[in-house]
């Protein structure tokens, strides 16, 4: 399960819209590839077409999903969103993750 807090689902929200994408109906997909300075990183997009091993969750109103190779590194993990100066962008929460760079947006188990 990932979950999507409240900032992370209006932000998400709105560039949806503003990129074509229609949240009632469309995803959000989470993965992780290789990569980073930690050894891997998180992906987010936006999709409308399912794969035959993705996982599907749906938190805070946001249709996810998530590839099945991705979902044990992401189990757990809490999208939020961090605006203003020091703003980030999107932030993954991510018990699992033993290390995590200076970023934030890569981590290693």
């Amino acid at each position: 399960m990932i979950q999507v807090s409240e900032t992370a689902k209006q932000k998400v929200m709105n560039l949806m819209t503003e990129e074509g994408f229609d949240a009632t109906t469309d995803y959000v997909r989470v993965g992780v590839k290789s990569g980073g300075c930690s050894g891997l990183s998180y992906e987010l997009d936006f999709d409308n077409k399912m794969g035959e091993t993705d996982k599907v969750f749906e938190d805070n109103d946001v249709r996810i999903i998530v590839d099945k190779k991705s979902f044990l590194y992401l189990v757990g993990t809490v999208l939020e969103y961090s605006g203003g100066l020091n703003g980030k962008g999107f932030v993954f929460n991510n018990p699992n993750a033993q290390r995590t760079c200076g970023c934030g947006e890569s981590f290693s188990l």
